[in-house]
């Protein structure tokens, strides 16, 4: 069998794979076309006229009622951080910590108060960021951008700020640089990507801040904190570090509100919440629950506080802060004006007549917004935008017919009060009918692309099917199987191509490549049908299976009908909610019932009892095999290790009793010192525990008598990896205010062990890529030295790979038999090592990426990699003598059950590993294991992040197909 046509074999069903996933994401990952418009003071957007209204110079579309204003971002500011409940006795560690909000708003009701900031989903910094300038909803495909910012193009807040004149300060995140390039009149950032890093963001800001705002050269100051996000992604909200943290921001709201101007607007926002793990990104209501702050030295409320906050919109914001400082709103804005910051001190009439001019103005803006977005989309369905313009043109002639009839009145009577009232009511139910209605449509998906990029997939899975059992069969399959495929494909994209250059229409790079790869997968099921009629025309019209009874049909089939009914099923089951929610518990149900089922069928096919004799009895233990009760034994073990999975589960927000597991949590969030040590000392226990083993098995089987590079690394390197993670565990789980002065050192250290480990395990598989053989073979005569000789040759034909062991041991013989020949007496070569030539190689391979991965999870998690290893091991063993009592006599032939029950195995540990399909699960920290500051390119940190999020796969993925036959060579 030559390489290259397997090489591109497999590379050619990548491609097919990825155009199916590409398809069906195009089709998943929400969108929405984003308007090159941007509004201006000449817009005829003002409401008409009324005799107490007039518009001073420097102001557009309504009168300006404040000339700066300071908006204060904590990130992952949840409402239950910022309100105060002096009944509380012993307040948990993020509870009334922001007491001199609380102060403000009791001792001044008119100037300042609270609200529940409603952030719409995901709600990642980044998208909350987009929202809190544009007023529009970012959607789910911008989370992908989370890496790599990209400058925002629509129309934005700061960009109407800047069009007319203010000056705009900026500190902290520098994920704002990305956003709102050249923007700033003047910036101070701070890299914020480092979610260990609690402080170098916030001290970096409060050490520009009071200086920035006495100067006075600014018209509107943004200071986004981010400590309080890093504490909760690092310990949790419930932590003391947090209340450190929440004390800190308290103060600098008290000194900041000191250093304020009676011109000067206070915004105290956060962009989202967090879960009880301090993670974010999901739709929980913990996550879209952030808090918003109002305070004014000049009275903003005609009335007092509720006795409830209200919960208002994050896109609320920008129409609100827009008028207040007289610019134009933005032009995309979907957002509703907070009307209550425009009463003004005057009666209830005049507020009443102020807050309807900025609601007037706000509908004629979102009005205009939707009439240009239907004519560039079709996503927006044309009875709701009717519905939408007759509520608007309701509201809008009912205003001028009000104002004529308030015109020259000096008294206002009642009744007119009554319907001022509810033509507020009107257009606030207009402003959220049409926020409704864009959120609707920007959630709808393209069913077309996700069932075509689903078929895609399917097809690709049979294609692989077919491929597995054909190849066995014809030495030239991969040659016939690539040819006609890939000329289909190639046809089908030129054609497609040149479409598209005779019809100038803008070329779909995805949706041609998936064309090409649907065509191409027809040209292989083509040619695979004619040359399977071929040869059932050859061999005679007869089916094999029609000569033998039903019962040998069943077996026949059953081999392959129990994984794959299984498998199907799991499929199936991804198109039921419940399913998808509770997969972490679906994925070990599977495997547990697949092995179970493998057992049965062994039992049915009577594989698991001895053959029946004169003198055997018919009943009883005796007459089942030893095998068996070994066979049992794996199996029970299995079912232990799949329960003890699931006490490292993580939590969806769909299931708001679940509890996530406590082991998920970093060793630094404990406040219990004994437990601490306790844990710590566990975990570097159980990682030695791994070096023993591994060591002791290639002890056993032979592989650590040489003097080869690589086994030197085995007998020294591995322990000195493990003793830099436990180094590294001990530094990161000590308490930042613990070690006093030796801060620095830390600093070093964190960056230090991180890195050895990185070095010592490139080292080793760089070892093991140059020389994997650890085969050693010896003269018996010399008793003084050894020969190590490796065999480098590579299997070239199908008996060279079925016999590899005797081959290299025969070219061991050859190779030193000049040496056996000078000698007077006979000799032979005592080769170790040999039964687990394969197996040697591959486990010291699996536990060098063992320990990357480890050192990119918290500490207690190791826990849960010793538990994959044992259940990979009893998996092999289950395998391995199942073949063995079904008659399974060629070693390097793998069944379907085998490789279906690796697939949930690696599926079960990527949530025994604290993953989930969301994004508030996704580890971000392990792009900072072994860096102290932020990354210069995102391609690293996508790897680290990808590396812990997949590890499970990663490591099941590189031991299945090696693994399987070479532990059958060894048992």
């Amino acid at each position: 069998m030559q390489r290259w046509p397997v090489l591109l074999f497999l590379a050619w069903v990548c491609l097919l794979f990825f155009a199916g996933i590409g398809l069906f994401m195009s089709g998943f990952l929400l969108t929405r076309i984003e308007l090159a418009s941007s509004s201006s003071c000449s817009d005829p957007l003002l409401p008409p006229p009324w005799q107490r209204q007039s518009l001073p110079p420097g102001s557009c579309w309504a009168p300006r009622r404040f000339s700066k204003a300071v908006l204060v971002i904590i990130d992952a500011l949840r409402f239950e951080f910022a309100r105060f409940n002096p009944a509380k006795a012993s307040p948990l560690p993020y509870e009334n910590k922001l007491s001199f909000l609380h102060h403000l708003a009791t001792s001044q009701p008119r100037h300042a108060r609270l609200y529940r900031f409603r952030a719409d989903p995901p709600t990642a910094t980044m998208q909350r960021i987009k929202g809190l300038t544009t007023g529009s909803l970012p959607t789910f495909i911008d989370v992908g951008s989370n890496f790599a910012t990209y400058a925002i193009q629509e129309d934005n807040l700061l960009a109407q700020l800047v069009q007319n004149g203010r000056r705009v300060v900026f500190m902290g995140d520098d994920t704002w640089e990305g956003l709102f390039p050249e923007k700033f009149f003047r910036s101070y950032f701070f890299p914020s990507f480092n979610v260990k890093d609690l402080h170098t963001v916030d001290d970096g800001i409060l050490q520009h801040l009071y200086p920035t705002v006495d100067s006075g050269e600014w018209d509107m100051l943004i200071a986004h904190f981010l400590g309080v996000d890093h504490c909760g992604h690092k310990h949790g909200p419930d932590h003391p570090e947090m209340a450190k943290k929440l004390t800190q921001m308290n103060e600098m709201l008290r000194s900041l509100v000191d250093h304020l101007g009676n011109d000067t607007l206070l915004l105290v926002a956060g962009d989202h919440g967090m879960t009880e793990t301090g993670d974010h990104g999901g739709e929980s209501e913990k996550e879209v629950n952030a808090a918003l702050f109002v305070y004014s030295r000049t009275p903003l409320f005609g009335t007092g506080p509720p006795e409830e906050p209200e919960a208002i919109p994050q896109v609320n914001l920008v129409p609100t802060v827009a008028l207040l400082l007289g610019v134009p709103i933005p032009y995309s804005n979907i957002g509703e004006v907070m009307a209550e910051l425009f009463s003004g001190d005057g009666d209830t009439v005049s507020a009443a007549l102020q807050q309807l001019s900025v609601y007037h103005i706000n509908a004629k803006q979102v009005d205009r917004f939707l009439q240009s977005y239907s004519l560039v989309a079709q996503d927006l369905p044309a009875e709701q935008l009717q519905r939408l313009q007759e509520l608007f043109s309701g509201a809008v002639e009912e205003h001028a017919q009000l104002l004529d009839q308030v015109q020259g009145a000096t008294l206002v009577p009642p009744e007119l009060q009554s319907r001022l009232g509810s033509l507020i009511s009107r257009f606030q139910l207009y402003l959220r009918e049409a926020r409704a209605v864009c959120t609707q449509s920007w959630a709808r998906f393209n069913s077309l692309r996700m069932v075509g990029g689903c078929t895609l997939i399917a097809a690709s899975c049979l294609l692989c099917y077919m491929a597995a059992e054909l190849a066995a069969s014809s030495d030239s399959f991969y040659h016939s199987c690539l040819l006609y495929p890939l000329l289909w494909g190639l046809v089908v994209a030129v054609v497609l191509g040149l479409a598209h250059v005779l019809t100038q229409e803008g070329l779909d790079l995805l949706l041609v490549s998936s064309c090409a790869a649907a065509a191409s997968q027809l040209g292989f099921f083509w040619h695979w049908w004619g040359q399977h009629r071929k040869r059932a025309f050859l061999v005679g019209s007869q089916p094999p299976l029609a000569n033998i009874g039903i019962r040998q049909r069943l077996r026949a089939w059953l081999g392959l009908a129990f994984p794959m009914g299984i498998l199907l099923f799991r499929c199936g089951a991804m198109f039921s909610d419940s399913f998808v929610v509770f997969e972490a518990r679906v994925a070990p149900f599977l495997l547990a019932s697949l092995v179970m089922l493998l057992v049965g069928k062994l039992h049915w096919d009577g594989r698991l009892t001895v053959p029946e004799g004169p003198k055997q009895q018919v009943l009883g233990f005796s007459s089942y095999r030893r095998e068996m009760w070994y066979l049992l034994c794996l199996v029970a073990m299995l079912l232990v290790c799949v329960r003890l999975s699931g006490f490292f589960h993580q939590c969806r927000e769909e299931i708001p009793q679940c509890r996530p597991s406590l082991f998920l949590s970093p060793l630094a969030s404990l406040r219990n010192t004994r437990a601490k040590n306790l844990f710590y000392l566990l975990c570097v226990a159980l990682l030695a525990g791994l070096v023993y083993a591994v060591r002791s098995w290639l002890r056993h089987y032979g592989n650590l008598n040489s003097s080869d590079p690589l086994v030197l690394f085995v007998r020294w390197g591995f322990p000195l990896v493990v003793l830099c993670i436990a180094c590294y565990w001990a530094v990161v789980s000590s308490a930042d205010d613990s070690l006093g002065k030796l801060q620095e050192l830390v600093q070093v250290a964190v960056v230090a062990f991180p890195w050895a480990v990185y070095g010592l395990a490139s080292m080793g598989l760089l070892l093991l890529l140059c020389n994997p053989m650890t085969v050693f073979a010896k003269d018996t005569r010399e008793l003084a030295g050894s020969i190590v000789t490796p065999y480098l040759g590579v299997p070239s034909s199908e008996v060279d790979f079925l016999h590899v062991i005797p081959q290299i041991y025969k070219r061991m013989q050859e190779s030193q038999k000049s040496r056996l020949e000078r000698g007077s007496c006979k000799a032979t070569i005592a080769a170790y090592g040999l039964g687990s030539v394969y197996s040697a190689a591959l486990v010291i391979a699996l536990t060098l990426l063992a320990f990357l991965l480890m050192l990119l999870h918290s500490e207690r998690l190791s826990l849960a990699f010793l538990l994959l290893f044992l259940e990979a091991f009893v998996l092999l063993h289950i395998h391995t003598h199942a073949r063995g009592l079904a008659g399974d006599a060629e070693p390097f032939s793998v069944p379907w059950y085998a490789v279906i029950s690796w697939l949930l195995a690696a599926s079960q540990f990527f949530y025994s590993t604290g993953h989930q399909p969301i994004f508030p699960a996704i580890h971000w920290n392990a792009a900072f294991v072994g860096f102290h500051l932020d990354h210069s390119t995102n391609l690293l940190p996508a790897v680290l992040v990808g590396a812990n999020t997949f590890a499970s796969h990663i490591l099941f993925a590189g031991s299945w197909l090696p693994s399987a036959p070479a532990l059958a060579l060894c048992v």
